[in-house]
């Protein structure tokens, strides 16, 4: 089979790949693997009974029936959807934007690959311009979505060692390496792998050094503000006009509806909708029709507020436990649990590499995410990268827990301990 360049980048194997073919089939093909990888959300009982109702209602009323099945939405997505969300920012956080501000996606990972690579690539004259993280680890997902080679930078962050076996990333403002090749700044809050949530101080300096260079600053608030909030501090949320602020329904507990929505200036906007259109066609109409009424009666963030984030908070807690009581006296640290839904485990000077770790747990029947693969843009051989896994607490406490008992086995294994 002869593969174009597009075909070769795209079909070969990556760490995103590897992710989503553990979620897809490693399950199906051995009903007891503990699943410590993905990014799948907890199963949260007051939260489903919420969206069943909500689809109770849909399926009993055939226009709403017929809205959600049998028409093509706007490649801007739902008009009365964009509304409600633009009013409960308004209302929430005193943002000025309107329906013309929002889009919607078929899921956060395909706006992504529309905006990374609107931005970043190769440019009409023949240069070339990259995307830059602040702060790497960063989401693994990033790393191949771009259509040209190097499409990202990043900038190693600086590390704060705490008490108690953790520790904490921030960015390194006398790293970071901004120039005219640099096409966005991008950051994820709470950050994907590691639970970090930056400071309200470093989000102000990364957006004052990106309307500086007069580049976009984007935040995957996949996790984030205003909903799902699985934030475990007082960051605020943070958009002006030279923002790009992504969200999602994933985590609110919708993942298989797969809708991502998009908050930026009007011209944003309507660059990403024209290439949205090429690319998706439409936008999905299921995630808008489950999420309407929430986002209009403002349950949405209560819901976050009240059911998500606490939910989460008591997961990141115990399982940190758990983490000490097995790992002893091993050379370990944890990221501070700050969001999210992941713990980011660091083994100082590790014998083997992230990638061998995770073939001796997944032949175990526990399934993590090596390190290495978030670092989209670190490109030299820090050796931290081969030291850091990512595992998460989103499944059932037992299984963790018993999850947890074998990766602490393998990591003395691997330490010949």
């Amino acid at each position: 089979m002869k593969l174009s360049k597009f075909g070769e980048k795209f079909s070969s194997q990556s760490g995103i790949v590897e992710l989503m073919d553990d979620l897809g089939t490693a399950l199906n093909e051995n009903p007891d693997m503990i699943f410590m990888g993905g990014g799948n959300p907890g199963r949260i009982p007051q939260v489903e009974q919420v969206f069943k109702a909500r689809m109770e209602t849909i399926l009993s009323d055939p226009a709403q029936l017929h809205s959600l099945m049998g028409v093509y939405q706007s490649p801007q997505g739902d008009k009365d959807f964009r509304e409600q969300i633009a009013g409960l920012l308004r209302q929430q956080f005193g943002w000025q934007l309107s329906e013309r501000n929002i889009a919607i996606s078929n899921g956060s990972q395909s706006a992504f690959f529309v905006l990374y690579n609107l931005f970043a690539g190769t440019m009409s004259d023949g240069s070339q311009r990259s995307i830059h993280l602040p702060l790497a680890p960063e989401y693994i997902g990033y790393r191949d979505i771009g259509l040209s080679d190097n499409q990202f930078t990043a900038t190693r962050p600086d590390i704060e060692l705490l008490d108690d076996n953790l520790f904490k990333y921030h960015v390194d403002f006398s790293r970071l390496n901004i120039n005219q090749q640099s096409a966005a700044l991008c950051v994820s809050r709470p950050t994907n792998p590691t639970g970090n949530v930056l400071t309200d101080g470093e989000i102000e300096q990364l957006d004052a050094i990106a309307a500086e260079y007069d580049i976009p600053f984007i935040i995957d608030g996949a996790y984030g503000l205003p909903f799902p909030s699985i934030i475990f501090n007082d960051a605020r949320a943070h958009w002006n006009h030279n923002t790009i602020l992504v969200l999602s329904l994933s985590k609110l507990g919708l993942p298989g509806v797969r809708t991502g929505i998009i908050v930026a200036s009007e011209e944003i906007i309507q660059a990403f909708t024209r290439a949205n259109t090429i690319v998706s066609l439409a936008c999905g109409n299921l995630g808008p029709a489950l999420a309407r009424e929430l986002v209009s009666s403002g349950e949405i963030l209560s819901l976050s507020q009240q059911q998500i984030a606490p939910f989460y908070r008591q997961r990141a807690d115990q399982t940190v436990q758990w983490f000490r009581q097995a790992l002893g006296d091993l050379p370990y640290r944890i990221h501070r649990p700050e969001g999210a839904i992941f713990l980011w485990l660091w083994f100082e000077n590790l014998p083997i590499s992230s990638q061998l770790l995770y073939e001796r747990l997944k032949a175990r029947g526990v399934l993590v995410v090596p390190g290495h693969n978030f670092f989209p843009g670190i490109t030299d051989d820090w050796r931290h990268q081969q030291e850091c896994i990512r595992v998460s607490y989103a499944q059932d406490g037992a299984v963790v827990k018993a999850g947890i008992a074998i990766i602490a086995e393998e990591v003395a294994k691997a330490y010949g301990l």
